[in-house]
């Protein structure tokens, strides 16, 4: 069960509420479905936009002048904490609400560092979504305490963004030399960054390298 971390007090109910407008991204159908069936049952929040990836998510929420953007963690083409970071620094009117089934300190640990305002499991009750919703809208926060507690006790990430951005493409299957034109290094730069990684992380090799930053958040 999630709890509510500062959040605002409600308005009273003599207060009008305004429309909060969301958009949710969530590539499974039935689930998108229902959530945008759930949501628009509230009299003060209107669905604006229901994606089924995470390309469109920025435009989308900036043409759409999107309140609340819902975001999945597990999207094509882009995965929802990279979004929601592009989101956050690129329209910060826009408040993030993690709502995903990886319950994984790691997972919120990064979501808390791009700045997201909740962060919320899948088989979470309805009215603690439509709760967290309204809180991070006002301009409070929503996250899992446990899973707080243990990404507050994980260790900080060793690597340098661009070590992170050479085994990211390594992660997504390009070689030493195909990483060293897409990311204008030279191959023997490369190959010194994915030999620091391994070093850093303490890790087997290069794909042992990929597992430990994907499963610590850090990719």
């Amino acid at each position: 069960m999630s709890e509510a971390i500062g959040v605002v007090p409600e308005v009273n109910q003599g207060d009008e509420r305004r429309t909060i407008r969301v958009l949710v991204a969530e590539d499974m159908c039935l689930l998108r479905e229902t959530l945008v069936a759930s949501l628009e049952l509230e009299a003060d929040i209107e669905i604006v936009a229901a994606l089924d990836s995470g390309a469109a998510i920025v435009r989308t929420a900036i043409a759409t002048r999107a309140d609340v953007a819902i975001v999945d963690i597990d999207l094509p083409d882009v995965d929802g904490l990279t979004a929601a970071a592009d989101l956050r620094e690129r329209h910060p009117a826009c408040r993030v609400l993690i709502l995903t089934a990886l319950a994984s300190p790691a997972h919120l640990k990064r979501a808390m560092d791009i700045g997201a305002g909740g962060f919320v499991l899948k088989d979470s009750p309805r009215h603690e979504l439509v709760c967290a919703v309204r809180t991070v809208a006002a301009g409070g926060r929503v996250l899992d305490a446990d899973l707080a507690c243990s990404a507050l006790r994980m260790p900080a990430n060793p690597l340098t963004d661009r070590e992170v951005e050479v085994l990211r493409c390594f992660s997504e299957g390009a070689d030493p030399r195909d990483i060293a034109a897409r990311l204008h290094l030279s191959y023997g730069t490369v190959r010194n960054y994915l030999a620091t990684t391994v070093t850093k992380l303490q890790a087997r090799n290069r794909v042992d390298a990929v597992r430990l930053a994907t499963d610590s958040g850090w990719l």
